[in-house]
């Protein structure tokens, strides 16, 4: 759940990139950790790499010049991704916990549609798993891999995946292409939510939802051990 820290002013936002394994959780986020410019070591966190002997759980954090103060607290982005193999479903669980927002990275091709299917049924289990209301955590979903030859139409896609049509973009991470659009859809979203909730009980200044790209400008602390990313 966002999380407000009186003494630095800042709204902590979680945001969890969900899906089938190999979908581009990971070059989603290695992507905006590239894009997002820092200026010293202390305005972008390092991109912390979890990892266990098949895959990997990444994480960073950071604070964009272009959004705007919400009630007072400057919003901070915290991005996970969760590994995409079954066999670690109770670490899918772990990265969950106080979860704002989601990102599910669904793969376009044909032979993975069984996949983008049961991850997604296993988001919803996983969020009910951990007491959270699945109809309470908003999602973006982003249909990645467009390049490839046997990508499925986004009719098609639709019909299986989004039949609470939520906010769905194409994708080509691997290129970069679609990765800031989503996460700023998610990003806005979760400022809204966070506005229409907490107005009445937050400090009472103007507020406002902004935009992350390639340019922001961002500001936060390092969580851990910085890894090189792949």
């Amino acid at each position: 759940m966002a999380y407000l820290n009186r003494t630095t002013k800042q709204l902590q936002l979680k945001i969890v990139y969900y899906g089938p394994a190999l979908s581009g959780k990971t070059t989603n986020l290695v992507r905006v950790h590239e894009s997002v410019k820092a200026k010293t070591d202390k305005e972008k966190s390092d991109l912390v790499t979890l990892a266990t002997s098949t895959d990997r759980t990444l994480f960073f954090d950071f604070l964009p010049l272009q959004t705007v103060k919400v009630n007072g607290y400057e919003a901070r982005f915290q991005l996970y991704t969760v590994p995409g193999q079954v066999i670690y479903n109770t670490t899918r669980q772990l990265v969950l916990r106080g979860v704002d927002g989601v990102v599910f990275v669904a793969d376009s091709a044909y032979d993975r549609l069984n996949a983008n299917i049961e991850s997604l049924k296993n988001l919803y289990q996983n969020l009910e798993e951990i007491r959270i209301d699945p109809k309470n955590v908003p999602v973006v979903i982003q249909y990645n891999k467009r390049d490839v030859k046997n990508a499925a139409p986004i009719d098609y896609l639709e019909y299986l995946l989004n039949k609470e049509k939520r906010p769905y973009f194409e994708a080509c991470a691997g290129a970069g292409k679609g990765v800031f659009p989503t996460l700023n859809a998610i990003s806005k979203i979760l400022l809204k939510k966070f506005l229409n909730q907490g107005q009445s009980s937050r400090p009472a200044n103007s507020a406002s939802s902004g935009t992350v790209n390639s340019s922001s400008r961002p500001a936060a602390s390092k969580p851990g051990q910085s890894t090189s990313s792949t």
